[in-house]
């Protein structure tokens, strides 16, 4: 199985037709939550797996962050659509979505403490007990902190991936609305996350509203994050860049310049 490479893009079906005729792609990633278990793939996916393409499942409903036990049905529903896919990773979030039987419906960001950091580890661990491949851990964005921090986000970050052998997903994208919503530089950040347990990198467009960046996905990145690519790509190039977008989708020729900026900030040859 080969990880993931160069340039991607997220994988939706409103378009998949588009996604299809990228002459160089070789990476993409889906929901998945959006795949049946048993099969069979939606439309289009079999066809990017017969060209070699790598698709990466990308889980938002584990809730790695609650204080229960991950879902076990969750956990073995990731696992099957990673087989079926012949993924060679998955990854999820830094965050929870539900508690007490309650479903928030939202990734929601978690006190920077130890108890939370020993929250996250057992579970990842729970769920690294069954996935037949490694885990990629995603720190998200939020538009605030919690009043009880012990830990800086570098420090938070590093100890879990320290305590559970995964990898890290880095969003750029994140970096940036958390700095511009909660202060710090991003930049310093970067140079104190550990850069080469980076398995890939999100990048994608938010709007500034109220006050507040919003990573929408439904934006062009905007060039800050673009610099931030470049930054980091100085710093250490990661394997592979993936851009987001959920909706809202521009014109081919539009979708296909955000991929082109995007291979001119990392150093990746374009995929269009």
């Amino acid at each position: 199985m080969t990880g993931p490479s160069g340039v991607g893009i997220g994988w939706r079906p409103e378009i998949a037709g588009f996604v299809a005729e990228l002459p160089g792609l070789r990476f993409v990633e889906l929901v998945a939550e959006s795949v049946p278990s048993a099969g069979p793939l939606p439309p289009g996916l079999a066809a990017l797996r017969g060209r070699d393409v790598t698709v990466v499942p990308h889980g938002v409903r584990l809730s790695l962050g609650g204080a229960e036990p991950v879902d076990p049905a969750r956990v073995t529903h990731l696992a099957r659509v990673a087989e079926l896919l012949d993924a060679p990773l998955v990854s999820e979030h830094i965050a929870f979505v539900r508690a007490g039987g309650l479903e928030a419906g939202h990734l929601l960001p978690l006190p920077r403490t130890r108890e939370a950091v020993a929250a996250v580890v057992a579970n990842v661990r729970r769920a690294q007990a069954e996935l037949p491949v490694p885990i990629a851990l995603e720190p998200i964005a939020a538009l605030f902190d919690w009043p009880d921090d012990e830990l800086d986000e570098a420090d938070f970050l590093t100890e879990i991936l320290d305590a559970t052998g995964a990898t890290l997903l880095l969003d750029v994208a994140n970096v940036h609305a958390n700095a511009r919503n909660r202060g710090g530089d991003p930049l310093a950040l970067l140079d104190r996350l550990p850069l080469d347990r980076v398995a890939y990198v999100h990048v994608a467009g938010g709007a500034e509203r109220g006050g507040f960046y919003h990573d929408t996905h439904t934006d062009p990145a905007p060039p800050e994050v673009l610099d931030l690519v470049g930054a980091l790509c100085a710093r250490r190039r990661p394997p592979a860049l993936l851009l987001e977008r959920d909706g809202h989708y521009p014109p081919a020729p539009a979708l296909r310049a955000e991929l082109d900026a995007l291979a001119a900030a990392s150093g990746f040859p374009v995929v269009t």
